[in-house]
């Protein structure tokens, strides 16, 4: 099988030569998107494998389905970017791909100690010489009450990693975790708004998660609260985190994603002027922490990723069964 890899990082390229060596496959790797001007070079009966930076709705699916594609893997957990109800019906068979998830559990630890502890303000001191410590007295996790929404692996495992710093731990799921229920309370939505001192966001961006953080969900939580996205920027509603944050309802941001993030996302745009207005606003305040959607980039997840990638491919070319197929 001829096996299309786009939106490849150099990162990414010693685990495809890796995998290049299997029998009965031919790689051929671009670092640009698969986009609708480019599908018509695929090769029949090929499967393909992308990242989330581009999305595929109905006429870029229906165009791949007429090339002659057949399956189509994205080395993301994510899916949002895919019309997967769409693809079921036209049959044009989609995988995700799964890694372990102390990476990004790990990163939103990270994320809320450096938001309780002032760190950006801190950082900025340092680097010219200012050594005072006005304004930056921090929290202590163990004093708190942290929310966490979503309690799938990486959730159930931002909960377990907590567990040992002695906070009080809320969690909020469509589907409770066994592997948790002695480390954390399960509540009501509004009550974990309500009680949460700090409030992670660990779910899938859908319809009915785009922007579940708003100003009526903000209104429910207490002053000075401290929001973590490590997840989907979409899950939160930019112009509603500018709101809360001008008016200190929100104590502090900690932003690995953020709304509208696509177009600049893993780019070096140091020279560029960005029209994201919202975007540059938001993240100059000195309570906002921004990262390069980077909480999953770690060597180990990095090799998973392709490894799906590639694999589910092949699973699902040969009739075999695909753990990460989603149709």
């Amino acid at each position: 099988m001829k096996i299309y890899a786009y939106e490849v990082r150099e990162d990414e390229k010693e685990y495809f030569e890796e995998l290049s060596a299997i029998p009965g496959i031919r790689l051929e790797l671009h670092s640009e998107m698969l986009t609708v001007e480019s599908i018509a070079g695929l090769e029949p009966n090929c499967g393909v494998t992308v990242l989330g930076m581009y999305t595929y709705g109905r006429r870029e699916l229906d165009l791949l389905k007429s090339q002659g594609v057949l399956y189509l893997s994205t080395r993301t957990i994510g899916y949002n970017h895919i019309d997967i109800g769409y693809a079921r019906q036209i049959g044009l068979h989609v995988c995700n791909a799964h890694y372990d998830p102390h990476g990004v559990a790990d990163y939103t630890i990270m994320m809320i100690l450096l938001c309780l502890r002032n760190y950006k303000q801190a950082l900025w001191r340092t680097q010219v010489n200012d050594f005072s410590l006005t304004g930056l007295i921090g929290k202590e996790l163990r004093d708190l009450t942290v929310g966490i929404i979503g309690c799938g692996q990486i959730g159930s495992t931002v909960i377990k990693e907590l567990s040992g710093f002695g906070c009080r731990i809320l969690a909020y799921s469509r589907h409770r975790n066994p592997d948790i229920n002695n480390l954390a309370q399960y509540v009501s939505l509004d009550t974990l708004y309500k009680e949460s001192d700090v409030i992670s966001l660990h779910l899938p961006l859908t319809r009915e998660t785009h922007h579940m953080i708003s100003t009526e969900a903000l209104s429910k939580m207490k002053k000075g609260v401290v929001l973590i996205n490590c997840a989907r920027g979409a899950l939160t509603d930019i112009k509603a985190l500018i709101a809360g944050i001008e008016s200190e309802h929100i104590g502090a941001l900690g932003l690995d994603c953020i709304e509208y993030e696509e177009d600049i996302v893993h780019r070096d745009l140091r020279t560029d002027i960005l029209s994201n207005r919202d975007m540059a606003y938001l993240r100059q305040f000195k309570n906002v922490i921004h990262t390069q959607h980077m909480a999953f980039y770690t060597d180990s997840a990095v090799r998973s990723m392709v490894y799906c990638g590639v694999h589910g491919l092949i699973e699902m070319e040969q009739g075999k069964p695909c753990t990460t197929q989603l149709c």
